[in-house]
Order: C-alpha cells, then structure tokens, then sequence
C-alpha cells in the first residue's frame, strides 16, 4: 500500500501538473470504486482545481466551492499520468480529465479495494479522516502519549490510522529497525528513551524516503510505487543480510501482512515466533538466531 513517502511524492506530481487547471468530467470504468452517490460526479464538470493534499494515505483534490475528490489507493491502487493520445490500461478504474492532461487511476489484481469519494463541504472531508496525526505536526510528547495511550505492540500502533497517519507495513518495518525495536514490543512498556528514538526514527526514516523518492522521479511522474524496495533495510528481505549487522532478515506472518525484523539488532538474537510455523514445529521452533 502506497505509505506517506509514496503519496507525498504523488502529492507534488500532481500539484505540478493539476493545480489551477480545470477538470472537465470523471470517467468511471468500473462504478464499483465510486462510493458515495451524493454529490453527484456531474457537478464536478467544470470545476477549478485549488489544491492537492494529503489526508494519511489519501489523496485529495480540492475544487472549486469545498467540492472535494478523495482517492484511496488502499494495495494495489495506482496513478497514471497519461500523454494526449494513450491509451488507458486495462485495469483502469477511473478517468479523471483535467485541461491539463487525464489522470488514470488503476488497481492490478481481482480485489478491488481502491475507492474514490466526492464529497462537498469541509465537514464532510473530515468525517473521512481516521484521527491519526501526522508525526511531523507533534513533538515527542504528544507522540509518547498517543504512543502509550493504549497497551499494544509497537508495530501496531504505528500502523494504526488512528493514531499516526500515513504509516503502513512497510515503512513501520523500517521505523521499528532503525529504532532497535522488536515489532512485538508493548508500547507501555517501552522506556522513555526508547519512545524517543522511536519518534526520532519515524521521522528520520519517513523524511529519508520521501527524499529519495522526490530525487527518484526527478520531477516525472511516479511511475514505480511499491512496498518493496531494495534499499530498504528489513521490510521484504526475509532471508537476505541485514544492512547493519549481516544478520539474515527475520519475519512473522499474519493475515495479509508481515512484520519484517533483524534479530541481532531489534531482539537480542531471540528469533518471534511465527503463529503459523510454531504450530508446525512446536518445540522444534527455533528460538535463537544460532539455532
């Protein structure tokens, strides 16, 4: 799922190329991905854009007299900037056409997740926003308490939509390793020294991706977003050496996600227990990383 770096980068791509343009008309391909009936797409026609921005993981195109459109990417949802004359691909769900250009909005695989809103009033923006704060609008004790205000494991706070904005799977991996923190980690049992590098690190790590991504594109529209990346340190490297320590990649699987880790550097050599495998192996489990 596309995380804050990624949709910040979509974010200027498309203040770059939309912004004071004007939207002529939304075309569904698939009328599943639209999710709200009022107001309806129709009077958007015509509408001046203001502004583009970020509402967590959720892009938001601003229009003209608080008319607002609210893309959600969710897995697999993507964007394409198309040029005067091609063609939109196949797994295209949605077609919004700016005087500017068209702007596809795609989703690979069967499930279709991705979900556009048009909404009309401030109010009605707000009621689709999670409560999550942004780590870079807070210091290190607000961040402590909303960190702390529950007892969960670490990994799940961070990616918790309610309580910080824009963090997923992928980006919490590489939070958490650069924080020397095991995912499992409870929140109200972690130091206070521990809290801070831990907002320490989410900011850094956020701030580092962001960057490289914006260097990446090099104003292009971005045209490779993925959760899996090659220079990221743990998340999608189960297996492979750990940047810092050689270590192979660890990981625990459950549902649809996976907490990626290192070990050596965020459990003192103790290898987590996967539910799936533990079941399997029982006391055959590795629990060292020796083992």
């Amino acid at each position: 799922m596309p995380e804050l770096p990624d949709v910040e980068i979509y974010r200027e791509a498309l203040t770059a190329r939309i912004a004071g343009a004007t939207l002529h008309k939304v075309v569904l391909r698939n009328p599943f991905v639209l999710r709200t009936a009022v107001p309806p797409l129709e009077d958007l026609d015509g509408r001046t854009v203001r502004k583009v921005s970020r509402l967590g993981k959720r892009i938001v195109i601003e229009l003209d007299d608080d008319y607002f459109l609210v893309v959600h990417l969710m897995i697999a949802g993507r964007f394409q900037w198309l040029p005067e004359g091609k063609a939109p691909a196949k797994l295209t769900l949605a077609l919004l056409e700016f005087s500017t250009g068209t702007l596809a909005l795609t989703e690979a695989g069967t499930k279709r997740r991705a979900s556009l809103h048009v909404v009309h009033g401030r109010g009605a923006l707000l009621a689709l926003d999670a409560g999550g704060v942004d780590v870079f609008g807070i210091d290190r004790d607000a961040f402590a308490a909303r960190l702390t205000n529950e007892n969960h494991t670490v990994k799940r706070a961070l990616t918790d939509p309610h309580l910080f904005s824009g963090i997923g799977n992928a980006y919490s991996d590489e939070i958490l390793h650069r924080a020397k923190l095991s995912p499992l980690a409870l929140t109200q049992k972690l130091t206070a020294e521990q809290t801070a590098t831990l907002f320490d690190a989410t900011r850094e790590v956020l701030t580092e991706w962001t960057t490289r991504l914006r260097e990446q594109a090099a104003g292009a529209f971005p045209a490779k977003v993925t959760a899996f990346r090659p220079e990221m340190a743990v998340h999608g490297r189960f297996g492979q050496p750990c940047p810092v320590c050689g270590a192979p990649v660890q990981r625990i699987v459950y549902a649809e996600n996976e907490a990626n880790y290192c070990a050596r550097c965020q459990t003192n050599g103790v290898v987590l227990a996967d539910r799936a495998l533990s079941r399997l192996l029982h006391k055959s489990f590795p629990r060292k990383l020796e083992d």
